[in-house]
């Protein structure tokens, strides 16, 4: 197969994607690598001739190759994970009207395009989660414990753009990522942003029934194949905080190799078959236990 990867420059020498690169590359797979924040591309023979099997991101929010991908996937080329569903999850505005109205469990969010505004927010609901609508990454979030903290954070947040804040959610401390690779899942738990003070060894913990049950229905509400979601368990239950496409996909076991054969499953399937969302809950949920026991491949047929 002949494979385009669009990496943005902040990944030109991140593990995820370029081990994957290297694997589909040692199968013998064709990949070409384009880094879109400083690589020409001619769009009419990239995309006008659909030499690629399949196109790849792995970007930034914001960053110019989601634009390349939505170029290719309006023409009817296969993209691994579908355009318009990356759009979904890169805003984070857009993704909270999005799993809510769809019953996911999520904090109440709020949006603002100046920090000023976010001073309607009733006393009640602090304090806050407030962070980048654009943001990834664990970048610039931070944690507001009354409105006149708030008041006093509003030239930091002046430069940052369109705003999202949600009522913080009690826990732990402890952050729980479950990650979407063919359809299995994977349970990483690492200490949360918000409290480094109480450092967490990353691990792999086991996946319990509603959170890969809540996990798995996020893929399909979203449209995503290959993703990671943030969980916090709190008072009430589990609950989203964030939803990533193609993220680092952290502790997963023998990861790279795993996200290849996603990803040749996806160019297989074709721009029609992309896009189911971790496949269907059900069967999702059962490939999660067993990926608890069952080894890794090694090898894979081209």
């Amino acid at each position: 197969m002949r494979l385009c990867f669009l990496v943005e420059e902040h990944y030109r020498y991140d593990g995820m994607p370029l081990e994957v690169i290297r694997q589909l590359t040692a199968w013998g797979h064709r990949v070409d690598v384009v880094w879109p924040g400083s690589s020409l591309m001619s769009m009419s023979e990239a995309v006008g001739t659909g030499s690629h099997d399949a196109w790849v991101l792995k970007t930034v929010s914001g960053g110019p190759g989601l634009t390349l991908l939505e170029a290719a996937a309006a023409v009817g080329l296969t993209t691994v994970n579908d355009a318009r569903s990356i759009r979904g999850v890169r805003d984070k505005v857009l993704a909270a009207a999005i799993g809510t109205a769809r019953g996911l469990p999520m904090p109440r969010t709020y949006a603002a395009a100046r920090p000023e505004s976010l001073a309607e927010i009733p006393e009640a609901e602090f304090p806050l989660v407030v962070k980048p609508a654009d943001g990834s990454s664990g970048r610039a979030v931070r944690l507001v414990s009354s409105p006149g903290r708030l008041a006093g954070l509003r030239a930091e947040l002046a430069g940052e753009g369109m705003l999202i804040a949600q009522p913080y959610v009690a826990n732990s401390g402890v952050d729980l990522k479950v990650y979407c690779v063919g359809g299995e899942l994977y349970a990483t738990e690492r200490s949360s942003p918000l409290h480094p003070e109480g450092p967490v060894r990353e691990r792999r913990v086991a996946l319990s029934a509603e959170v890969g049950r809540i996990v798995a229905e996020a893929g399909a509400v979203y449209g995503l194949d290959l993703y990671g979601v943030d969980v916090l368990l709190g008072p009430d239950g589990p609950m989203i905080v964030d939803v990533n496409d193609f993220p680092s996909f952290r502790q997963v076991p023998d990861a790279a190799a795993r996200v290849g054969r996603a990803v040749l499953e996806l160019a297989r399937r074709g721009p029609n078959g992309a896009g189911a969302g971790a496949t269907a809950v059900v069967p999702a949920l059962a490939r999660a236990r067993m990926a608890e026991q069952v080894p890794a491949r090694t090898g894979e047929s081209r």
